[in-house]
């Protein structure tokens, strides 16, 4: 039995507005399909320092509604959907028991670099699992992520391992911890998002291929453009209530656009042939496996239910395409065109 109970708290600290930042459409682009659609992998955002990556992150997961999650639980469950819920929560909605249920923000959880993979994956209390027999479970970071976004800065700098199992994670939605012959499951469906400086080393190209979308992000050389920002974060700064009132509208529009596309996007079609022709695109680009292939796939139906469509169209399709397939390519040393490059000459060869 469910039962909704009191709004939970909201944090008080402002956030910078997300329809006020300016440029950095492809960063904001990847964020709001990955959103639409987590099944696309997450985002790795490659780019100069003081860029605004953090920020927009942040911005991204303030502007999201609020999820129905059981109130008091650890891991965000879920209660409707068994596939987002804790053992313990399906447990008791199985044997009909009263589940308090609230609304929270989609969380965000930013990993510091420092992370243990305790610190990470959570730990048990094998002294008490052994001496009173139970499973005491300490949730981490990945428990609080379900049904967020887990954000890791300068993720090129971050420990391999603990790459890989944030990837399985992200990718299979679920979270197991096995200490001494206990294991616990937990869900832990959430985007990843990376974010890192190329001049400070990149990941290795098998990390890479695991993240759905690869933004590039530069600083505005512009000067117009360039006052415009620092105007915008200086006005924040000010006066934070007035920068969000200036931008209720255009947040509220936004909002409810994301909402109606998670709706929208399970009913999206993508015909036989233009699935033929992203094949072709990976095949003539030599994509190793067929990751860049399905997420293609994926990313243009979430951007063909961002424009309010339930059919993927060509456009659709170059949208995504390069954010997809370009952190896939083979490096060429001696190749002097840019990856993204590459991947729009090869598409307009196919499809136009």
């Amino acid at each position: 039995m469910v039962t909704d109970v009191k709004q939970l708290t909201k944090t008080e600290r402002p956030i910078f507005p997300f329809t006020a930042i300016i440029g950095q459409e492809e960063m904001k682009l990847a964020l709001i399909l990955n959103v639409i659609d987590p099944r696309i992998g997450g985002v790795m955002i490659m780019g100069d320092r003081g860029t605004g990556k953090s920020t927009t992150i942040r911005a991204v997961a303030d502007l999201l509604p609020e999820i129905r999650v059981v109130a008091g639980d650890p891991f965000n469950s879920s209660p409707d959907d068994f596939e987002l819920m804790s053992e313990a929560v399906k447990t008791a909605i199985l044997n009909h028991e009263e589940v308090p249920v609230g609304y929270r923000k989609v969380p965000m959880i930013d990993l510091p670099l420092g992370a243990t993979e305790d610190r990470v994956c959570g730990t048990i209390d094998i002294e008490k699992a052994l001496t009173e027999g139970v499973k005491a479970f300490e949730p981490g970071l990945l428990a609080k992520a379900n049904r967020g976004i887990l954000y890791v800065d300068e993720v090129n700098l971050l420990d391999d391992h603990l790459v890989d199992i944030l990837l399985d994670s992200a990718a299979s939605g679920w979270n197991t911890v096995e200490r001494e012959g206990i294991s616990i499951k937990h869900p832990a469906r959430f985007v990843l998002v990376g974010s890192g400086n190329p001049e400070e080393g990149e990941l290795r190209p098998q990390l890479l291929d695991r993240f759905g979308m690869h933004a590039e992000i530069r600083t505005v050389r512009d000067p117009e453009l360039r006052v415009q920002v620092v105007e915008q974060r200086s006005n924040f700064d000010q006066d934070p209530e007035a920068c969000l009132r200036e931008n209720a509208e255009k947040q509220k529009a936004l909002k409810e656009r994301i909402m109606m596309a998670q709706n929208l996007v399970p009913s999206v079609t993508l015909d036989y042939e233009a699935r033929i022709k992203i094949s072709q695109v990976c095949g003539q680009l030599y994509v190793d496996g067929l990751r860049g292939d399905i997420v293609t796939n994926r990313a243009a139906k979430a951007y063909a239910a961002y424009e309010s469509r339930t059919e993927v169209t060509t456009a659709d399709i170059e949208a995504v395409i390069t954010l997809c397939l370009r952190h896939r390519l083979r490096k060429d040393p001696l190749e002097s065109i840019d990856s993204g490059d590459k991947v729009q000459k090869v598409f307009e060869e196919i499809f136009k």
